[in-house]
């Protein structure tokens, strides 16, 4: 099995005080078997689609949201930013996703021949904890998905985490795909003020 991981950390800011779109898909040649995966800011050489090469590494991502003391627990999502800072297709260098709101995820599974799937999943731990072992449940983060100039069915389509393991997409062989996502934090529950932090691994693996 070959397999490609990228992390993205989740930070939750409590306060202690008062204070659309669709799909892209692209099919590719096939060649080397390959798979590439980025969650945020990446690494790439040029683009995909005029002969640039994928690398690997890049920053690890936050997405952070402050919730003020008079909100807490109201059940009103609070919108979570990121300080990811690139925004364009590593397919064609479109300006696809609009950072500090969304999160790029994207990438490829390529190999000789028509046949195989790669599967796109996401790791998260039951909780995001903060410095006192408080915790607030995972499954309080969720995401819409989208893409600049799109419509239709995504991709990498909206969810839910919910602590563990999930499947969020299907790459099938020799295909490009890509969504931004822009998550909010649910907000259902009254916790205690602090720093709460929570980190999630992407995987794109193929058999």
């Amino acid at each position: 099995m070959t397999a490609l991981s990228r992390g993205c950390t989740l930070l939750l800011l409590v306060s202690a005080y008062s204070q659309t779109a669709g799909a892209f898909t692209a099919t590719i040649n096939p060649g080397t078997r390959a798979v590439y995966l980025r969650v945020g800011n990446g690494v790439f050489t040029g683009n995909y689609s005029q002969g640039g090469t994928p690398g690997s590494g890049g920053t690890l991502n936050v997405v952070s949201v402050t919730v003020p003391a008079a909100a807490l627990g109201n059940g009103t999502d609070q919108t979570m930013t990121t300080n990811a800072n690139q925004p364009n297709s590593n397919y064609d260098g479109f300006a696809f996703c609009n950072v500090p709101a969304q999160i790029y995820v994207g990438g490829f599974y390529r190999r000789p021949g028509t046949t195989g799937t790669a599967t796109l999943s996401a790791t998260a731990p039951t909780g995001l904890t903060n410095a006192q072992g408080e915790t607030i449940a995972f499954s309080q983060i969720k995401w819409t998905s989208s893409g600049n100039n799109e419509t239709g069915a995504q991709p990498i389509p909206a969810g839910q985490f919910t602590g563990g393991s999930q499947t969020l997409a299907s790459f099938p062989v020799n295909t490009w795909r890509e969504s931004c996502h822009s998550f909010s934090y649910s907000n259902d529950a009254l916790v205690a003020a602090g720093v709460y932090n929570g980190r999630v691994t992407y995987t794109l693996s193929a058999p």
